[in-house]
């Protein structure tokens, strides 16, 4: 893919499992509750969509996109690309992400909602990599752990490609 070359890492159906998983967490833990699921764009489209379908709890949704990627790396800064739209006070939210490496955008959104009046935040994501991961804030939800490593593949990308991809590739060293 571009300049650089990918493995087969985990398979669409692994993912399905985790993601199986995951849901069925967050419709035991909001099964008294209506969370508002906030989607980051454009990552944690397949992701959402995939967890979405296995919710059995009533939710509202709503996407934000923010980027801190440049390439294969994180530029530990925040861009809101679109914002948030929706009056979230007094809501439970869950983020939707696809991936938590350093925990930068994840920061950023948990204040960026807290700010709005959230009752709230909690994030489920598809992949996490804890040993990147810098900050406080817990992850609640995780699909797979994954190491630090850069992958692309079920909505991750590189510069754009690879989203498409059923299956998660790493990228080869």
């Amino acid at each position: 893919m571009l300049d650089k070359t990918f493995v087969k890492y985990i398979s669409e159906k692994e993912i399905d499992e985790a993601t199986d998983r995951v849901a069925q967490q967050i419709n035991e833990d909001y099964k008294n509750d209506t969370p508002y699921l906030i989607i980051t764009l454009n990552g944690a489209i397949m992701f959402a969509v995939e967890l979405m379908k296995k919710l059995t709890i009533p939710c509202r949704m709503s996407c934000v996109k923010l980027s801190s990627y440049s390439g294969t790396t994180s530029t530990n800064h925040v861009k809101e690309l679109i914002g948030l739209n929706d009056d979230l006070t007094d809501q439970r939210v869950l983020i939707i992400e696809d991936i938590v490496d350093t925990g930068v955008t994840y920061e950023h959104m948990h204040k960026m909602l807290m700010d709005a009046h959230a009752k709230d935040v909690r994030i489920a994501t598809m992949s996490f990599k804890p040993d990147a991961y810098k900050k406080e804030l817990p992850v609640h939800y995780v699909a797979l752990s994954i190491p630090n490593k850069f992958v692309v593949g079920h909505g991750l990308d590189y510069d754009g490609w690879g989203r498409n991809y059923v299956d998660i590739y790493q990228l080869s060293e």
